[in-house]
């Protein structure tokens, strides 16, 4: 489990710890857990985390944030990702779960009909509209989503040169109240936590011979633009939540 962001990483070890054996990989140690305490950045400090690993979750990255630059995203979300690719690769581990974003194909919500399902105008939204799916062309909302969409890159063509089974899954908007925000964007991108984490799971416990996906993580969002049938049909995912529930 590689993440700095520590909510994150307790969501999908809770689900995990009892039924495999777990290592840690963070900036700091995780209580009750062997810990390697290093930072992605270092391609030399992490590798002893990847030694005897037959998967790797890669949940660790950057986000934008007030007063930060774009070298920031740039050093954890690209040589920090290859960093982790590479570890990973000279030790022989057999796949990654690589947490993506929705942010890389976001930029489309500029446009008809995505704009107005995010807009919260009734009068803009749309009566249908076709979801994106894992074959849209990327399209990135900003920088963050290009860091992303990089890795995803990075992940196909660690499976086709070096035989890496490479999962990736666009995260949507999950927040720590686990419901979605008052922003009318989140009811179309929101997934709750136990989506995510099942969505997680299923990559982990996917068949070997599965070398190469992209899966989105949404709950079953009534304005939701994303494709979910594709996880379902290759990995059994099934939402239990929607935006809407208990409203």
């Amino acid at each position: 489990l590689a993440d700095d962001e520590a909510s994150a990483r307790d969501l999908v070890r809770r689900a995990l710890e009892g039924k495999y054996p777990l290592r840690a990989l963070g900036r700091r140690p995780t209580d009750g857990l062997e810990s390697v305490a290093a930072d992605i950045r270092d391609a030399i400090a992490i590798r002893p985390a990847f030694a005897d690993v037959d998967c790797v979750v890669h949940l660790a990255a950057a986000l934008p944030s007030k007063g930060s630059t774009g070298q920031h995203l740039i050093d954890a979300n690209v040589t920090g990702t290859y960093n982790v690719f590479e570890a990973a690769r000279e030790a022989g581990v057999k796949r990654i779960v690589f947490a993506s974003s929705g942010a890389v194909i976001s930029g489309w919500e500029r446009e008809p009909p995505y704009a107005g399902l995010v807009s919260g105008n009734d009068e803009d939204r749309p009566a249908s509209w076709p979801l994106l799916t894992h074959e849209t062309p990327l399209r990135p909302g900003g920088l963050y989503g290009y860091t992303k969409a990089w890795g995803e890159l990075l992940g196909r063509s660690y499976a086709d040169q070096h035989g890496l089974s490479v999962l990736s899954v666009r995260i949507g908007h999950v927040t720590a109240c686990d419901r979605p925000e008052a922003l009318p964007r989140s009811h179309s991108i929101w997934c709750s936590q136990r989506d995510v984490v099942q969505l997680i799971v299923r990559c982990i416990e996917a068949p070997p011979s599965l070398r190469f996906d992209i899966f989105y993580a949404a709950s079953r969002n009534e304005l939701g633009y994303r494709d979910l049938e594709h996880a379902r049909e290759i990995v059994g995912y099934v939402p239990q939540d929607a935006a809407e529930d208990g409203r």
